[in-house]
């Protein structure tokens, strides 16, 4: 090799770093392309995936129809007769705080169908007094013959005054929680990580009836041990012996544990509700604690009465609009794992495997088989 060619391979081009600047550029110009489509599409997403199919709006006005021109459908349900079995202890009461009829039915159907004795079963369905009418009349209609269901609308309670405030002041805080969080939507920078704060666009977020199970002992003051249930399951398998489960003085039995084993639950740590950065927040809670499964619990409503569990939860509402409202993200979830800490009786995982409501949900189908409920929480349920 000729000293003047080794000279021309070793020496810098010129015009190199004209050519390497555009190149830099463009490629940086299509990354940002890129990051603002994943960000664009994760929210359409989102949004498609929290909307109300046609079909079922349609059937809600379908069932109000019905209910002002049919006499079945504005039928006693209870029908007189059962009446008694809406507050007898012997009976498995189950409560669903729902606005959807179809999937209230499909719980509910689900919970028959899997269950060893159906005749003990006495449904508790409480709804807002929009949907009402449609949820009276599809029940009225499509009745149950080997298990009771109550429907009550909220607008039929009869609340003491201090009750129906703190309702209220609870539904205010969580609406400020909502509204505070939407605003900064548009600052979040896309990451996969992220795509939790997309969860916003659910309105479930400041849904009365989704915050309102912490009044579940005032809403049922006849009932002393209660199944919950969250619309968004099916029931795969018996659920006789949770009314028989001892909590060893706890109020709320729930899944803590995931399926994968012990300290096993991605995305669901304490450090995935709640914002460490705040000094309360830090020195009262463990960042890798696993929060507790919401949408299958069984409620012991006798030693509820007996704590301090709702007024700690407003103490806690308090706390955060004092803060700025930046204590936890919006949800039912983190203000009642902050007010139940201490009162929770941790069940066995087959119980309740939640979480199939996401994108993309990594359960092997023993595991599925296997459990007794099944819970499509998160968004994909409406898209799916």
């Amino acid at each position: 090799m000729s000293l003047s060619y080794s000279h021309q391979l070793l020496s810098p081009d010129p015009h190199a770093k004209h050519i390497e600047v555009p190149c830099f550029m463009q490629m940086l110009k299509m990354e940002r392309k890129v990051q603002s489509a994943r960000r664009h599409e994760s929210i359409y997403w989102h949004l498609a995936s929290h909307g109300v199919p046609k079909s079922l709006h349609c059937l809600c006005l379908k069932l109000a129809e019905e209910y002002a021109v049919n006499a079945m459908a504005r039928s006693h349900l209870p029908p007189p007769e059962f009446v008694s079995h809406l507050t007898d202890p012997s009976f498995d009461h189950i409560v669903l705080l729902t606005d959807n009829v179809l999937a209230a039915s499909v719980a509910i159907s689900s919970t028959i169908k899997s269950s060893v004795k159906p005749e003990k079963l006495v449904f508790h369905v409480v709804t807002d007094k929009k949907t009402y009418t449609s949820m009276h009349a599809w029940f009225a209609i499509n009745s149950v013959n080997s298990a009771v269901v109550e429907v009550k609308g909220l607008h039929q309670y009869d609340w003491p005054h201090e009750v129906n405030v703190g309702i209220q002041d609870m539904q205010e805080i969580h609406h400020l929680i909502w509204s505070h969080k939407y605003d900064n939507l548009k600052d979040i920078e896309y990451k996969e990580e992220h795509e939790r704060n997309l969860e916003i666009l659910n309105l479930s977020c400041v849904s009365l009836l989704n915050h309102l199970r912490i009044y579940i002992p005032e809403l049922f003051p006849d009932l002393n041990k209660i199944v919950f249930l969250d619309d968004d399951i099916i029931v795969q398998h018996d659920l006789s012996s949770l009314w028989e489960l001892d909590l060893n003085g706890k109020v709320v039995g729930a899944v803590v544990d995931s399926w994968c084993g012990r300290a096993c639950c991605h995305g669901r740590k304490y450090k995935d509700y709640f914002n460490f950065t705040e000094p309360i927040i830090s020195s009262n809670l463990d960042r890798d604690q696993c929060g507790w499964l919401y949408g299958m619990n069984v409620f012991d409503l006798q030693t509820w009465r007996k704590t301090n569990i709702t007024a700690n939860y407003h103490r806690w509402l308090k706390l955060n609009l004092n803060s700025g409202l930046t204590l936890w993200h919006p949800g039912a979830l983190p203000p009642a794992l902050l007010a139940f800490e201490g009162h929770v009786h941790t069940i066995d995982p087959s119980w309740h495997v939640a979480g199939l409501g996401h994108r993309f949900p990594q359960v092997s189908q023993q595991v599925l088989e296997a459990a007794s409920v099944i819970h499509f929480s998160g968004p994909a349920k409406t898209v799916a």
